[in-house]
């Protein structure tokens, strides 16, 4: 790695010559259009043709996306050769792209359409026939439309590269190609995890998420006892869809539009997180004890527990059986909420508010209820609820900031607001089991090395002379390290976090879209960044709750002491944990 001079448009520049001509165009200032490239501005495949810029002593046009820096390297953006170019390039893109952007998911966040804007393409410039399209909507979370798909790969690079998966691919050739799972399978036919990443990425409507808004709407038409969750992530990442800067809160403002859209209650699934850590540490301090498989690792992320139950079935035992937080919370409304409120349990319809899209499927199932009554009925993601307030007319400026209802479920702690960053859950897990082990408080509280954005970070915490070893992953590329050494009797770990997506729920699925392109007003290191900015809001409302430790959660207390009377008791068993399924056999094509 050294620093080169280069030259863009005449002008002098010091780069880093392990960047991209793209990335560091970019980074000098320049915004070159681009549709192929994904994440920080790598590209593996240079398909799209959109970036194309002139390069001194070369004989053509280059795709500055894979084109090295030199020292020395006098590019020309502004070449009229390259504007062309570009302009050609997005007009065939468009000539086999489904038009119907009203209609659209991704309307008003579509690249293609920003970056025809950008390059001047023009209308019916290229007619005729157009791929056979197909549409896969029969998975629980995800939708493939692949006549709005641009073959620019960043689903299938990101499938690959960042989750190590890669059920994503390129299918058939020449003007019949399609991005498609093998065979041109859907979704629910293949060992997709459903996490969303690749809906992430797409830079148009080729893929999306399954809505459940006409859910919600239904059972309000139905006089259903609707009553709405968030996640601690969404209040991280809401205030973007309205224009705020990444990293503003959003927890007030939030709350305000759930009341004015007519819920029973509007509750935190913090609440649900504290109560699993009430559970999870109880199973772990059991786990230390027992000859229980170790290690433990935890289970509330859909997209990590697909993954497990597809590609390493055989370490099943090692989860811990928890529900995630809100088919908790869904579960304890309708049994201990419902009672005490003298509310008909089947008249009730929980909402969990998600960063994730892989909740969608959760929710459905069958071990996440409880007497053949789902825990949870409709899941909305962070984009959806948007979408609701939008459409209600709310202007979101204007909001009051309110807080959660606090009627038996509402009182949460510090250490469920982290549970939507990676190593959350594991932080907070190891605060309260300190404390069941020792009756002690584990000072200090903040456990700083399993914070952080490292694919794999591990800690060992002395509590009472016994050296507890931990281990935090997130993306399931990361998981596979850990999960290999399990499988090969080599782990020196005694719990584990994993989260299914790199960074955990504050880069879920159904998280906003980080796109620079529509984001002008942010700092120019935005991908680089956003996560941080996110994770901080968590985190600073976890410094500034007066408890910051699940145990000590008066609500929660209240629940063991009049109803469940224990962690781990047989109905906290029926109501607050489930079981799992082996799933690699039912696609033996795949099988490695």
């Amino acid at each position: 790695m050294a620093i080169v001079n280069i030259k863009i448009e005449g002008q002098d520049y010091k780069v880093d010559d392990s960047l991209t001509l793209l990335q560091a165009a970019r980074r000098c200032g320049y915004q070159v259009p681009s549709l192929c490239s994904w994440m920080d501005g790598r590209c593996s495949l240079a398909s799209c043709r959109v970036c194309l810029v002139k390069v001194k002593g070369e004989r053509r046009l280059v795709p500055s996306c894979a084109y090295p820096i030199r020292e020395g390297l006098e590019v020309t953006i502004n070449d009229p050769m390259a504007i062309e170019a570009r302009r050609t390039s997005v007009e065939l893109l468009l000539s086999n792209h489904s038009m119907n952007c009203q209609a659209c998911e991704k309307n008003g966040k579509c690249e293609l359409l920003e970056v025809s804007r950008l390059v001047g393409a023009r209308e019916g410039m290229y007619e005729g026939e157009k791929t056979p399209t197909t549409y896969d909507d029969i998975a629980p979370a995800l939708i493939r439309d692949t006549s709005k798909c641009i073959l620019c790969g960043r689903c299938v690079e990101t499938c690959k590269e960042v989750q190590g998966i890669g059920i994503l691919g390129f299918e058939n050739r020449g003007f019949k190609t399609i991005v498609s799972p093998v065979e041109n399978r859907s979704f629910s036919q293949v060992p997709c995890i459903q996490c969303g990443q690749c809906v992430n990425v797409c830079p148009t409507g080729a893929l999306q998420e399954h809505s459940e808004i006409d859910k919600l709407d239904e059972a309000f038409k139905e006089g259903k006892i609707v009553i709405v969750q968030t996640a601690p992530a969404v209040r991280a990442a809401i205030a973007e869809e309205f224009g705020e800067k990444i990293g503003t809160s959003g927890t007030g403002k939030m709350v305000a539009a759930l009341h004015r859209l007519g819920f029973y209650r509007v509750f935190d699934t913090n609440f649900g997180a504290d109560l699993t850590i009430m559970e999870e540490a109880n199973e772990l301090v059991h786990r230390l004890t027992t000859s229980a498989p170790s290690p433990m690792i935890t289970s509330c992320s859909p997209g990590w527990i697909n993954y497990i139950e597809y590609y390493y079935p055989e370490l099943l035992p090692h989860l811990s059986s928890c529900k995630s937080p809100h088919e908790m919370v869904g579960a304890i409304i309708k049994s201990y909420y419902a009672e005490k409120h003298n509310l008909d349990r089947s008249k009730i319809c929980v909402v969990s508010i998600m960063p994730c899209v892989a909740k969608k499927y959760e929710n459905k199932r069958p071990q996440n209820s409880v007497d053949g009554i789902m825990d949870v009925d409709v899941v909305l993601t962070t984009r959806e609820l948007a979408k609701l307030i939008r459409r209600s007319g709310i202007t979101w400026k204007k909001l009051p900031n309110e807080d959660f209802d606090n009627d038996l479920l509402g009182e949460y702690t510090g250490a469920g607001v982290i549970f939507g960053v990676t190593g959350g859950v594991m932080e907070a897990a190891v605060r309260t089991a300190y404390h069941i082990i020792t009756g002690e408080e584990l000072e200090p509280v903040d456990l700083t090395p399993v914070r952080g954005f490292k694919g794999i970070k591990e800690a060992t915490y002395n509590i009472k002379g016994n050296e507890i070893n931990i281990a935090v992953a997130s993306g399931m590329k990361n998981a596979k390290v850990l999960l290999e050494d399990i499988k090969k009797g080599k782990s020196k770990y005694q719990f584990i976090e994993i989260m299914g997506c790199p960074g955990g729920c504050i880069n879920g699925g159904g998280q906003p879209f980080v796109k620079e392109i529509f984001l002008p007003n942010e700092d120019d290191d935005i991908l680089e960044t956003y996560m941080s900015k996110r994770a901080k809001v968590l985190y600073d409302e976890d410094k500034n709750k007066v408890l910051r430790r699940s145990h000590l959660n008066k609500d929660v207390q209240a629940l063991y002491k009049n109803y469940l009377t224990e962690p781990g008791s047989p109905l906290a068993h029926k109501l607050l944990h489930t079981s799992y399924n082996k799933k690699r056999e039912k696609y033996p094509k795949l099988e490695d």
